[in-house]
């Protein structure tokens, strides 16, 4: 299973970026998909996730600024991010719930697993 990030990138105070997460591999299917932040010297924190039935949360520093969504038939999330501040800047990482089917003992189970992407970077030059 591999979940990789794509849409980072360099962008002026008051613009706007769109991320995507694709997740691939030998899936059986996905719960929450989500996005996470770090910048220098802080902690990874949520900025927003969605479930697959499209519930969504988000953390108050980007409500009303960002916005998350995802193509189930894709396995894809997205994240529209407009009105872009400097604080914004960090690195940009998502996250899947996936279940896979696994083999115990001869017995065909499922498993669920949190699998994160590399990370990408935004940066917002004031």
């Amino acid at each position: 299973v591999q979940v990789v990030e794509s849409g980072g990138g360099l962008v002026q105070a008051g613009g706007s970026l769109r991320l995507s997460c694709a997740a691939s591999g030998s899936i059986s299917s996905i719960n929450a998909m989500g996005w996470y932040r770090q910048a220098p010297a802080k902690q990874r924190e949520l900025v927003a996730n969605i479930t697959s039935g499209g519930i969504t949360n988000y953390a108050d520093s980007v409500k009303g600024r960002f916005t998350i969504s995802r193509d189930n038939a894709k396995k894809t999330v997205f994240l529209q991010m407009n009105n872009l501040k400097p604080e914004d800047t960090a690195v940009y990482y998502c996250k899947a719930d996936i279940i896979t089917i696994v083999r115990v003992m001869g017995v065909f189970r499922p498993h669920m697993g949190d699998y994160w992407g590399q990370g990408t970077q935004v940066t917002v030059s004031s």
